[in-house]
């Protein structure tokens, strides 16, 4: 039998997710976290987590433990966005990757923005953006097509 060291254990999560091999790579970030709880694996193990298990809260906490220990990473704050992303939480999402933008390495949280996309201005710009009327019409106006 063959063992493994944490950083190979890891290495082939990452290869894992990068090739859409969303469970295995769960098995591999869970294993070198217990190993080795270094931020960057409680970072992509958080990330699988939400992502197969749906355990948003969980998720959440690690996430911000691995920002606490190492808050210049912007990997951090790019799975911590995608969390808050799948958990129908936009707002979030969008506050924790715009931070995320301070730290080198940005190209992923540039491009995961750009999925995002931008807001449309309101239909009534009088009015606040969650103004009742302001909120209707502008779904009326996206089922229609003409926004």
């Amino acid at each position: 039998m063959e063992y493994l060291n944490v950083e190979e254990i890891f290495g082939k999560g990452v290869h894992a997710l990068e090739n859409g091999h969303i469970y295995l790579a769960l098995a591999c970030f869970e294993q070198a976290a217990s190993l080795d709880r270094s931020p960057l694996h409680c970072s992509y193990l958080a990330f699988c987590l939400a992502k197969v298990r749906s355990q948003f809260s969980e998720a959440v906490a690690l996430c911000r433990e691995a920002l606490k220990k190492d808050p210049g990473n912007a990997m951090h704050y790019l799975h911590l966005g995608r969390i808050y992303i799948m958990a129908e939480q936009k707002k979030r999402a969008l506050m924790i990757l715009r931070r995320g933008l301070r730290c080198e390495n940005r190209e992923l949280i540039f491009h995961e923005l750009a999925l995002i996309g931008d807001r449309k201005r309101p239909p009534i710009p009088n009015l606040e953006r969650s103004h009742p009327l302001n909120r209707y019409l502008g779904k009326i106006l996206g089922r229609l097509g003409l926004r």
